[in-house]
């Protein structure tokens, strides 16, 4: 029996290196094919097929059901809230400020209207009418009285201011008055009850 070198000689010249033969392959062994719908171990099952979506929308998430086109999710109501409060007490020095103040605003007011309705019933001659029905009761001409004169218009702006000064120094002691009555009202009753909403 001749023994087959298994590393053949090279015929393409002197000094060549051996190469080594090509070792045979092995084939693997193949998997096995899995059917449709069987599932082996260690696996998770394919998901369902989607339902192909038009052009312009996204598909919709596993779990979640497709939105209908033209309906549209009425927006929740707003709750109104309510807050019952209790005005228990009030500050007197507020309270003195601010009636002095109004006072003061109610005297300028009063003294421009005095002022305004003198010269009113100048311009439109009611004190000349007056001056001669005051005549004629009286039996006398018409020159004898003259209302101007008894009541000019210097009269009558000291008149209302000083009503006005009168009634700022009264309004301001009673509203502060007032306020500590309220005060000493409060701690038996509780004060008044005030109930706020939203709008």
């Amino acid at each position: 029996m001749s023994n087959s070198d298994p590393y053949p000689k090279s015929t393409s010249g002197p000094g060549s290196a051996r190469q080594p033969a090509a070792a045979p392959r092995v084939n693997a062994p193949s998997r096995p094919q899995q059917r449709p719908g069987v599932v082996g171990s260690g696996q998770r099952p394919a998901a369902p097929a989607q339902r192909p979506t038009g052009p312009g929308q996204r598909p919709a998430a596993p779990g979640q059901r497709p939105a209908q086109p033209g309906l549209v999710k009425p927006a929740p109501k707003a709750k109104v809230r309510r807050a019952r409060l209790l005005v228990s007490k009030v500050e007197p020095w507020s309270v003195l400020k601010m009636a002095f103040l109004l006072s003061v605003a109610l005297g300028i007011v009063t003294v421009v209207a005095a002022i305004v309705l003198w010269t009113v019933l100048d311009l439109t001659g009611i004190f000349d009418q007056v001056d001669g029905l005051l005549g004629t009761l009286a039996g006398t001409e018409s020159g004898g009285f003259e209302l101007k004169k008894v009541a000019s218009l210097g009269q009558v702006a000291s008149f209302a201011v000083i009503i006005a000064v009168i009634n700022v120094v009264l309004l301001t002691a009673l509203s502060m008055l007032s306020a500590v009555l309220y005060n000493i009202a409060a701690t038996l009753v509780g004060g008044i009850g005030v109930t706020l909403t939203d709008d």
